[in-house]
Formats: C-alpha cells, sequence, structure tokens
C-alpha cells in the first residue's frame, strides 16, 4: 500500500528543519547528510541521527521528499472488519491522488491522465476523483477528498477510519463528575481509617458534595450506578479490604519502582524485624510467639544472621545481631557433615587461607557490609548500633517511614521463611487466623533455644542451598542459582573477599558494663563471676579513673554463661566463667534468667540467692527441654529434603524408634550438646 509519495527518500535540494532551523540538503555522499542553513553555516550529519532527530521534518508540499507515515496497526484490531474495510477503500483512492496508481498496482502500470500528477495538478486530480466516485454511487466532494488526502498524510490509514466507531466509552456513563470527585475523595479518606462498607462511604460522599456544592442540586445516580463507580475508582487499592495494603498502597511513592540491585556480596544489606508463624514454648512455660530480626545479603540472598527472640529486642540486640553476622557460622554437634564449608562450591580453600576458624565452618559465607538498610525502629537507631556501625566503617541507610517496599526483599525473604520452615514446624500458626488449627498452643512443644537451634540448621541446609528465582547469572542463562553459588559467582567476578571480625572485634562489639573486682569474682545482675586469670586484679582499681576505678566488662545477652573483662595491663581480654554453670546444662540468655528471678521472687524466696536462682533456672531448662506433660518431643524435619540427620540407635528406616522391634516410642533420644560459639579460640581453630 505504499507509494512513490510514501517512501520517504530525502534528495538534494530539499529543506528540512533540523536543530529548530530551517537547512537545505546540498549534497549526500553515502550516510552523510551535507547541509547550509539560512545564514550560510554548513552542517554534516549522519542520515540516522538526522532522521532521528527531535523534531525534523521535511518542508514542503506533500511528495517525494516526505517522511513515511506509519498507520497504528494495532489500533486497526479495535475496529470492525467492516470500518476497516471502508478505511481500504478510501486509501486505495486518496494514493491515486497523492502518485497516480492506486493501491496494489502492478510493476510498470502507468497512471491514468486524469491522475497522473506529471500532467495534472492536485486540484484537479481531486476534482476528477469527486466526479468519478460520483458517477459511482459514492457521492463525495473535493472537499471532502481534500479532508481525506489531509488526514491520510498526518496519520496514515488510521485517519481513514470512521472514528464515530472508535470514540472512548466515558468510564461513568452520564454519572456528573461532582459526583465521581465527591467518592474519590471520600475514598481518599479511608487510607488510615478501619475498613467500612461502601454505605458508608456513599454517606461520606454526600456530606462531601453538600459542603463542596451548596445549593445546588446535583443529581444523584441510583445505588446500583453509585457501587459501579466505587468499583471502577477501587483500581486495587483495597479501599473496602485489608487495612494493612490500602496504608501500603497509600504509601507507594509517585516514581516508577526501581529495582534493588547489588552487584557485589554485602553491598546492600537489609535487617528487619516480624513476628515468626510459630508459636514457641518460652521460659515462662506460656505459648507465644517469638520474634524473628535478620539481616539480610541483596547481592547473594543470605541470611548473615538470625535472632529469636520472646519479646521486643532491646538496643543492645542489633549491634549482636551485626558482631554475629561478622563472624563464621560454626558447625554444630550433629550437624551432617555435607552442611560444612569444605564440602559447599563456596570458594573454600581461597577463604580459609585468609581465616583458619573458616576450616571447621558451616556453608554460610560471612558478608560483609558496606550499606545497611534499616526502619526506624527503636532498636535500629538507637545510639548503640549506630556506633557499631561508624566503627566498622557501615553506612546506615534510614528506610521510608511506613514504606516496606524500600525493605521488599527482607519482607519477601520472611514470607519465605514461613512457607519454607515455619510450616513444617509443630505448632505452625498460619499466615493469619482465618489459616490457623483448632489448637495450635497444645502443639507448640519447641523452646525458644530449640527452636533457635532449628532455625540455625534450616538456613544452613535449606535456605543456603536453594536456588532463588531471584539470584540469575548472565553468564548462566536459564538458571536459577543458589545464595551460596551467586556468592562464590560473585567473589569470582568482583575479586571480593570478606576478612571476618577477630575474636577481639567480635567482643567489641557486645554490650558493656563496669565493675568491681572483689575477692569473690564480679557480680552482673546478681550473677558472681570470678576465674583464676583474675587474682592480680581483685580489690584494685583499673586505670580508668572516670568509672571510678571499676574495669570493662563485656557480655552476650545471649550466652550469660560467660563474660570478658579487658585486660588493661597485659591487653586482650579474659574469659570468666559464671560460678554456678556447673549446675545448668544447657546455654541461656538475659530474658531466661530475668525470668527465674521472677519465678523465685513470686515463690517468696530471695531472687538475689544466685545459687536458688540457678537452682530455678535449672529447673526451668529441664522442664523446657522435656516440654509440656505427655508429649513427646521430637526434633522437626524441617530440614530433613536438605540434609541426612543421624540415625538413632536401633531405629527404623526413617530414623525412628520401631514399636514392632520393641523400642520405646515414648523415650526421648539422647541429644548431644550444642556447641557454644568461642569469639577467642581462633588461634587454635576450635569452636
Amino acid at each position: 500500500m505504499s507509494g512513490p509519495g510514501l517512501r520517504g527518500v530525502l534528495r538534494v535540494g530539499e529543506k528540512v528543519r533540523f536543530e529548530e532551523a530551517v537547512h537545505r540538503v546540498v549534497a549526500i555522499e553515502g550516510t552523510t547528510v551535507r547541509l547550509v542553513a539560512a545564514d550560510g553555516r554548513p552542517w554534516l550529519a549522519a542520515v540516522a541521527f538526522l532522521a532521528g532527530s527531535p523534531g525534523f521534518e521535511v518542508i514542503g508540499e506533500p511528495g517525494p521528499g516526505r517522511r513515511p507515515v506509519l498507520p497504528p496497526f494495532a489500533l486497526l484490531d479495535t475496529v470492525t472488519e467492516q470500518t476497516a474495510e471502508r478505511a481500504r477503500f478510501w486509501e486505495s483512492h486518496v494514493l491515486e491522488l497523492l502518485s497516480g496508481l492506486p493501491a496494489g498496482a502492478v510493476e510498470g502500470q502507468e497512471p491514468r491522465p486524469e491522475f497522473d500528477p506529471r500532467l495534472r495538478t492536485l486540484t484537479e486530480r481531486e476534482a476528477a476523483k469527486a466526479a468519478e466516485l460520483t458517477a459511482a454511487g459514492e457521492p463525495a466532494s473535493v472537499r471532502t477528498l481534500t479532508r481525506m488526502r489531509q488526514r491520510y498524510e498526518s496519520q496514515g490509514l488510521w485517519g481513514l477510519v470512521d472514528h464515530r466507531n472508535t470514540r472512548p466509552a466515558t468510564p461513568f456513563g452520564r454519572v456528573d463528575e461532582r459526583v465521581v470527585e465527591a467518592i474519590a475523595a471520600a475514598m481518599d479518606e479511608q487510607a488510615d481509617a478501619s475498613t467500612g462498607t461502601r454505605e458508608r462511604a456513599w454517606r461520606r460522599a454526600q456530606e462531601i458534595l453538600a459542603a463542596r456544592h451548596p445549593g445546588q442540586q446535583v443529581p444523584l445516580p441510583s445505588r446500583s450506578t453509585v457501587y459501579r463507580v466505587f468499583r471502577d475508582l477501587e483500581g486495587g487499592r483495597h479501599t473496602f479490604g485489608s487495612a494493612v495494603r490500602r496504608r501500603s498502597n497509600a504509601n507507594r511513592p509517585v516514581a516508577p519502582f526501581t529495582v534493588t540491585a547489588a552487584q557485589r556480596p554485602g553491598e546492600i544489606v537489609q535487617i528487619d524485624t516480624t513476628p515468626l508463624d510459630v508459636m514457641a514454648v518460652l521460659d515462662d512455660g506460656v505459648t507465644g510467639r517469638p520474634e524473628l530480626t535478620i539481616t539480610l545479603d541483596v547481592a547473594t540472598r543470605t541470611i548473615g544472621a538470625a535472632v529469636l527472640r520472646p519479646e521486643g529486642a532491646k538496643a543492645v540486640d542489633a549491634a549482636v545481631l551485626l558482631a554475629r553476622m561478622l563472624v563464621p557460622e560454626p558447625m554444630r554437634p550433629g550437624w551432617d557433615p555435607a552442611l560444612s564449608m569444605a564440602r559447599s562450591v563456596l570458594p573454600h580453600d581461597r577463604l580459609t587461607a585468609i581465616d583458619q576458624r573458616l576450616t571447621l565452618a558451616a556453608a554460610k559465607p560471612v558478608i560483609i557490609p558496606e550499606t545497611i538498610v534499616i526502619d526506624h525502629g527503636k532498636v535500629f537507631v538507637s545510639e548503640t548500633f549506630l556506633s557499631a556501625c561508624r566503627t566498622l566503617g557501615v553506612s546506615v541507610q534510614p528506610a521510608r517511614p511506613y514504606t516496606p517496599t524500600d525493605k521488599a526483599i527482607c519482607e519477601r525473604t520472611f514470607s519465605s521463611v514461613n512457607t519454607l520452615f515455619c510450616q513444617y514446624v509443630a505448632g505452625y500458626t498460619g499466615s493469619d487466623v482465618t489459616r490457623r488449627g483448632r489448637d495450635v498452643a497444645a502443639e507448640a512443644v519447641w523452646t525458644l533455644p530449640q527452636l533457635q537451634d532449628l532455625l540455625d540448621e534450616w538456613i544452613v541446609a535449606g535456605w543456603q542451598n536453594r536456588p532463588h528465582e531471584g539470584l540469575r547469572s548472565p553468564y548462566l542463562p536459564g538458571r536459577e542459582l543458589t545464595p551460596n553459588e551467586a556468592y562464590a559467582v560473585q567473589v569470582a567476578r568482583a575479586g571480593y573477599l570478606p576478612v571476618p571480625l577477630a575474636g577481639e572485634d567480635y567482643i567489641e562489639l557486645l554490650p558493656a558494663c563496669w565493675r568491681a573486682i572483689n575477692d569473690y569474682g564480679l557480680v552482673i545482675g546478681h550473677r558472681t563471676y570470678d576465674c583464676p586469670e583474675l587474682g592480680p586484679y581483685r580489690r584494685k582499681t583499673s586505670p580508668v579513673a572516670a568509672m571510678r576505678g571499676r574495669w570493662e566488662v563485656h557480655y552476650d545477652p545471649y550466652d550469660l554463661s560467660r563474660i570478658w573483662v579487658r585486660d588493661q595491663a597485659g591487653g586482650g581480654w579474659i574469659t570468666v566463667p559464671w560460678t554456678q554453670l556447673p549446675m545448668v546444662a544447657a546455654p541461656f540468655a538475659d530474658f531466661t534468667w530475668r525470668y527465674a528471678r521472677q519465678v523465685l521472687a513470686g515463690r517468696g524466696g530471695d531472687d538475689t540467692d544466685q545459687a536458688a536462682v540457678a537452682r530455678v533456672l535449672a529447673d526451668l531448662l529441664h522442664r523446657a527441654k522435656g516440654g509440656p506433660p505427655d508429649r513427646v518431643i521430637a526434633r522437626t524435619s524441617a530440614a530433613a529434603a536438605s540434609s541426612r540427620l543421624p540415625e538413632l540407635p536401633g531405629a527404623g528406616e526413617n530414623g525412628t524408634p520401631d514399636p514392632a522391634a520393641g523400642q520405646d516410642v515414648t523415650a526421648d533420644a539422647d541429644v548431644e550438646p550444642f556447641g557454644v560459639f568461642d569469639p577467642l579460640a581462633q588461634e587454635t581453630g576450635l569452636w
């Protein structure tokens, strides 16, 4: 359907508009066009650059120098076949007006004399075409043909379509625009309010309408039409649905969404807290949902650290979380050797050459953050956490208030943890109350330390070795990478090698307090710590005069079995164990100790008697380990798909007691004690 007048040929002598000025084409050399401006200045421009420059056009009447006009082909699919055929009919006649040949002309065909541009002017050709159409039963005036020709030159075939059949439907029909505006205003007011019905919103819209147009009689539509307007305006705003989704949508930025991208490990790390979808047995024997705080590396999707707490975290916890992220994950007793770093895709040899502690580390990389994205929670905007980041040279980037999309990857990871891990754990609550079982509290058998142990193992066995749809490499098209594989690829590409925190650095990040060293040691929270290494410092004042001679002490709030005292004379740290530690068979945290004191005080005992508190704590941990009465605590199979658990002696094929063989199905299996990380054991490579 093309003719000579639509081929877009640029010839010498044409005038063109270029760089907001009129130029004449004086020469064409290959793909280069030589132009001369009105003031005589010469120009040289490539054809592709000239044709693609803003505002370029060929000046003059339509003819061989016109740029091609392409019709909007997709819009032609929106009209009926009859309307399209009518447009093609007019196109054939307009083409004959312009070039002398109708659409579909064969090679070598000559124009008819009355339409030959070499013999007739455009006005004569239009008059001849009008007479021809009128004689054929298609009345058309010269004015009509002129209008058709102009529309075709500016819009192509789409300009010849009968647009009475393409008029867009009004979105709200005959509803008064003032009513629509009032309804939209009423819906906007629902962003922060509790979810109501459309009836309430319509009443509010009528109030807005009366206030905006006092004394005017605005025609009101029917109730069904009003509900249709509500439906058309809602458009995914959740005005009458989830209030959480509605507030989240209202806080979306006006600018287009951009993907949070990172090219190397640690470039961007997101940190956040959420309730876990599992009921755990807390220290007081009552079941509750713990809080999960994680650090997530955007580039590799590695969960650098994950900590569970039964209540709102304190300011010191974020600094401890950062410290745990910067040290290797140790292999725990009972873990399968397949979970070690030496058996993984991680560059174990290169990493071990830097830090020998990685010899016995689990298959999870150490991520050194460059930028951490936080929300405005008290935990993350505290001076403790910010000071730790400044010390490590980590940039802190606060997210915008009430904008979870700023940490969208971390939020999505929480959902993955709940679906990939929590739903396999006894006491799973579901994502909301409508999906919760009949008696979830009765199913909860795991204590918080046990649940933490399970989560740590699942992160290594499941998360780090599971392909992630957000991890793809241009060098491995069509393949989803695991976090460990993504780390290995990015280390090789970016030359990134982490230097984990040394033991002294790890202790520096822990919360500190100041205590005097007496004959019996030193006391923190009614717990006495002592060891022979404190002998030279008993009853002596420290060199820090500002602290009245007291000594600097650091402690881990998640493991109070020992503390560290800064050796002001010899340098380094002195590890001091709790004097009553032999009475407690498992590590314990600060919140566990505080509850043990509350129980003792409730019994009328002296909560400052550490021996009595130790007995209560030992009883508490034993009760938590045994679980509720008449319940069997069994290790969850959440990580069974990724790691092989050691079989029990005399167990069946699946590692469970066999009643047919006379085995006791109610007896608890022997559990190897949990190994506590010792940051000062780096010299020997032990954990």
